[in-house]
């Protein structure tokens, strides 16, 4: 076997076929009809808690494509507000929806998990460009959400987190579609500003930053490393290491 081959091989499907396996052990997830939506109780009461706050969460998405891909989603609360705001991009209905869903509540049953948060005054500085950029998303019409290889839910959240550089809010590898080129443009900056990415149509690409390290995207599966917090990052099982 030659070394690229072998390479594919142990980088991509590998950790796919294990992520699948895993996910087989744990269950795939309940259909939509009957799936727990509570709240995971991952935040506080916004009415007690005064700070302004931003939370990016992920939780693996329906059925066997929780296998490989996560559903990130975005929580904001102004300071001062007596609640907090979630937004989604979804296959039905309006793509952008506000308050669809608890803020921190299961995904088709399954508990979300913190990918960033901000709170108080750095919160609060970036609320309001988050929120722009919302506004300003280009993908908001009926028909626009598209699951691989975007613009899906990945592809929206990456797109607002870009508006805020100095989150240094990175997604994990397993959320397929972030990498989907949002605005047309194949080559550009990092949500960081700290490298460059390369995406054709989210499709393959390569990403290098000192903040997001390396990721490798072939057919929307990423591999790579994260040299800052020491850690691999794999297709299916997400990110290996130290604590992002």
């Amino acid at each position: 076997m030659s070394k690229p081959a072998l390479l594919f091989l142990l980088l991509f499907l590998l950790p796919v076929a294990l992520s699948f396996l895993l996910h087989q052990r744990n269950g795939i997830g309940a259909g939509w009809p009957v799936a727990d939506r509570s709240s995971a109780g991952l935040l506080p009461d916004p009415a007690a808690h005064r700070e302004a706050m931003v939370r990016v969460l992920a939780a693996p998405t329906v059925s066997w494509r929780g296998a490989v891909a996560l559903h990130c989603w975005i929580v904001l609360k102004p300071e001062g507000a007596a609640r907090f705001r979630r937004y989604d991009y979804t296959a039905w209905g309006e793509p952008i929806r506000l308050d669809g869903f608890a803020p921190d509540g299961r995904w088709f049953g399954r508990a979300p998990e913190l990918v960033f948060g901000a709170d108080g005054p750095a919160a609060a500085a970036m609320i309001p460009r988050m929120e722009a950029a919302i506004a300003e998303y280009r993908w908001r019409e009926r028909g626009h959400y598209r699951a691989w290889p975007g613009p899906n839910s990945n592809t929206f959240v990456q797109a607002v987190l870009e508006a805020v550089p100095e989150a240094h809010a990175v997604l994990p590898p397993n959320a397929v579609g972030k990498d989907f080129p949002h605005d047309g443009r194949w080559l550009r900056p990092t949500a960081s500003r700290t490298g460059l990415r390369l995406s054709l149509g989210g499709v393959l690409g390569v990403t290098l930053g000192w903040v997001e390290g390396l990721e490798v995207n072939i057919l929307g599966a990423v591999a790579g490393l994260d040299w800052r917090r020491p850690a691999i990052k794999l297709p299916g099982l997400g990110r290996i290491g130290m604590a992002a």
